[in-house]
């Protein structure tokens, strides 16, 4: 029996550790909702003197919070907001920003590395002289570290530029910053100098900082104060919320530091899968702790059943499809879980031996 376990689906599923655990015995708490969780405000001003923004507001997932702040941005419905075609926000978050809030999602589309060409931006702005028609264009946002294009960074100078062309057209600036902290360490940027143009930065914190969950929005006091009062509207006033926090403060401590090594791990891993008969990895694309994998055409194996088939050796990945494998690296990933499951896939891929899963 297999006893070993590699847990690659997502950075989304480690455990709380053990300090983790022990400062939410201890936290200190109150009623998040009338303002008073003193754990929750020491976590929403750390978050937002770390981002460089006035305020914060911790809300219970990346998904409300780019939720929250596309609707404060865009507090009239019809109001229309340029995104990537591949970003997270149009793919993955159930279309809420039209089904919940009415704002109408005009698509640029993604380059390889995330980015979206800056004259095309341009071009998807709406003539305000023929409103009687268009939408208005109110928002454009960003995704940094760039999931769908593998964890790519936008670099500073190009969040810079769209800052300027925003307002240039009197638009505002979202950043999807599920991974910031990521996209921070790759490119050797502080997250603050990072997010400077945004008007406002949603920041998971249970994705790479590994707490249990949560997600913290940040901006102008006047943007935090209307975004509490949509986290209501949206179900997300969780009263004693600085349990959660307390874990996440121990994430900010302990964790952001030990990213960097999960981007090492992940450039290994490329590395090994690419010499692999039957799989191809482009290694220039990983920049973070995201790896595609693509299975080439003539090999007589699908993602699905690789995935299967590792599944009963104790490493958990993601098919994309029929030819191709997401894996992502967190900090409860070894140098060992590396090398096991490069053996595994390349024991499922091409038939050769791999180590013995009971470790």
């Amino acid at each position: 029996m297999v006893t070993r376990r590699v847990d690659l689906r997502s950075d989304t599923v480690t455990k709380p550790t053990e300090a983790m655990r022990a400062a939410m015995a201890k936290a200190e708490v109150d009623d998040d909702v009338l303002g008073n969780d003193p754990t929750a405000l020491c976590l929403e001003t750390e978050m937002a003197r770390i981002l460089g923004k006035e305020a914060g507001l911790f809300v219970p997932s990346g998904t409300m919070g780019n939720l929250i702040s596309v609707l404060v941005h865009c507090n009239v419905r019809g109001s229309e907001v340029i995104l990537g075609d591949n970003s997270h926000i149009h793919i993955y978050e159930n279309g809420g920003i039209s089904t919940i809030g009415g704002v109408h999602p005009r698509t640029v589309k993604n380059n390889k590395d995330g980015t979206m060409d800056i004259n095309l931006i341009e071009a998807a702005i709406r003539d305000p002289e023929f409103e009687i028609c268009y939408p208005t264009t109110t928002l454009i946002c960003l995704e940094n570290s760039h999931a769908n294009s593998g964890g790519r960074c936008l670099p500073v100078d190009y969040i810079n530029k769209v800052g300027e062309l925003a307002n240039k057209h009197g638009l505002k600036l979202h950043i999807d910053g599920a991974r910031i902290f990521n996209a921070s360490v790759a490119l050797g940027v502080p997250v603050h100098r990072l997010v400077q143009a945004a008007d406002s930065v949603s920041a998971c914190l249970s994705k790479g900082l590994g707490a249990p969950a949560g997600t913290v929005i940040v901006g102008s006091k006047s943007f935090i104060a209307k975004a509490k009062i949509l986290r209501k509207t949206l179900g997300g006033g969780m009263r004693q919320v600085g349990v959660l926090c307390a874990a996440a403060l121990v994430a900010l401590q302990e964790n952001v530091a030990k990213l960097e090594g999960d981007h090492k791990k992940a450039k290994v891993l490329a590395e090994g899968l690419n010499k692999i008969k039957g799989l191809k990895v482009d290694v220039t694309s990983v920049e973070t702790n995201i790896v595609y994998c693509d299975i080439l055409e003539g090999t007589n194996i699908t993602a699905p059943k690789i995935c299967m088939a590792l599944e009963e050796l104790g490493i958990l990945v993601m098919p994309e499809g029929l030819s191709r494998i997401r894996i992502v690296f967190h900090h409860q990933i070894s140098e060992s879980d590396v090398q096991y499951t490069l053996s595994c896939i390349q024991h499922v891929v091409t038939g050769t031996p791999h180590e013995n899963g009971d470790t």
